[in-house]
């Protein structure tokens, strides 16, 4: 008995000394990347890069298939989507404009097509749904390294600005719900069936009447709940009634199929600043703000755990690095046409393309689902193709920043769309 309780002592402490390990290495890779003008995040994916692949730190590498961690990872990953989806809005989604919609197709259909033939090329003896899910990972744009981007550059309010992060939007429900049809089972191989594709048509629909029921309904029955649990007085009832929104969707997106990610972004979508007003007319933070320290604690622990399982020694041969180069190359090309879908009057059509550029949070996420999801028995991604993924993102969002400025600097002002002075 004293033997079992002691071994339970030992996993926990453990676990706490690895949390703190991973935290550690997070706060200081950011703060490292924070002092040469990159985002945190590159700080890090680069702390784990490190921690995993630096000679005399093997026995860390028991990290990379601890479970419990693997759990914090995955709460991370969760909440990090449904705080995406709290920075926007469900009005957001109709005000864009015919311009940020078809700038989304334009650059999602050229991405994936474009990705769809470098993964054949690089793989060709890999399923067609390493393919498929190669090309899915590098359609979205990351809403938060572009719109950190803008701000930094004085264009906000810029009608660049508007068609980015709009069509950034639609890019990132497009990318779950290809997520959505991939982790829901989507393995049609070169003779698919016939019943395989109606199979797979159903999953498509059944993503998109999911979201749209969840978002429908939940603009119209969350803010009477929130209203109604404004009414109690036990401290963090506007958290916790937040989470239990999130995660509910969450499983409701996972009991029919499809990833929870999915129901944590269409749960942020529907929460509005609007859902905290009473809480915070009474002296209280916004949910947002409530949700901060956790995502400060859990998100970074699946950014490190990312760049730790990323083996760069296979970057080391010539022959395996033309993958993340190729990759890479696809997903800017893939982008730069975004311009064609621009029809505002005024508006740059290569900013809004080089805009489109970057790759973050969601690449990530395919990343690491791409090492749990298995086909044949075997990752669906392997060493490689994960490799690449990350490579892709640091390599994305560093060009971005100056690429930006580049486009910026030969006007003299900024645009005006619709009437409203950018």
């Amino acid at each position: 008995m004293l033997s079992g309780r002691a071994a339970h002592v030992d996993e926990f402490s453990a676990l706490v000394l690895s949390l703190a390990m991973l935290v550690t290495a997070a706060k200081l890779g950011g703060d490292l990347a924070g002092r040469f003008g990159q985002l945190a995040v590159l700080g890090e994916l680069a702390a784990g890069v490190l921690l995993g692949n630096l000679p005399g730190l093997g026995p860390l590498q028991y990290l990379a298939a601890d479970t419990y961690l693997d759990t914090f990872a995955r709460l991370g990953m969760l909440l990090l989507l449904f705080e995406v989806g709290l920075e926007l809005s469900v009005r957001e989604l109709f005000d864009v404009g015919p311009s940020s919609l078809l700038v989304a197709l334009f650059g999602t259909t050229a991405s994936f097509a474009i990705g769809w033939g470098v993964a054949a090329q690089f793989l060709p003896s890999a399923p067609r749904t390493v393919h498929v899910f190669l090309a899915a990972a590098i359609t979205a744009t990351s809403v938060g390294i572009t719109a950190r981007v803008l701000k930094d550059l004085g264009a906000w309010r810029s009608g660049e600005a508007k068609i980015i992060l709009g069509a950034a939007v639609v890019d990132d429900i497009i990318a779950l719900v290809v997520l959505g049809l991939v982790t829901g089972g989507l393995a049609a191989g070169p003779a698919a069936s016939a019943s395989e594709w109606r199979a797979a048509m159903g999953l498509v629909a059944k993503t998109i009447g999911f979201l749209t029921l969840a978002i429908v309904l939940g603009v119209k029955l969350t803010p009477r709940w929130f209203r109604h649990a404004a009414n109690l007085r036990a401290p963090g009832a506007l958290l916790a009634l937040g989470l239990c929104f999130c995660f509910f969707l969450s499983w409701a997106a996972s009991a029919i199929g499809l990833a929870g990610l999915v129901g944590a972004f269409a749960a942020g979508l529907v929460l509005e600043d609007s859902h905290s007003e009473a809480f915070v007319q009474r002296g209280e933070r916004s949910l947002g703000e409530l949700l901060e320290p956790m995502t400060s604690f859990l998100v970074p622990i699946f950014f490190v755990l990312v760049g730790f399982r990323t083996n760069v020694r296979v970057l080391a041969d010539p022959a395996v690095l033309g993958l993340p180069l190729a990759l890479t190359l696809a997903a800017v090309l893939g982008k730069l046409t975004c311009g064609l879908g621009v029809r505002a009057p005024g508006v740059r059509k290569l900013t809004v393309g080089l805009g489109m550029v970057p790759r973050g949070e969601v690449t990530l996420v395919f990343a690491a689902l791409g090492r749990t999801l298995q086909v044949g028995g075997t990752p669906l991604l392997d060493d490689r193709a994960y490799a690449a993924l990350v490579t892709l993102v640091i390599i994305t969002t560093l060009m971005t920043p100056p690429a930006l400025k580049w486009s910026w600097r030969p006007r003299a002002g900024l645009t005006r769309v619709s009437g409203q002075e950018a």
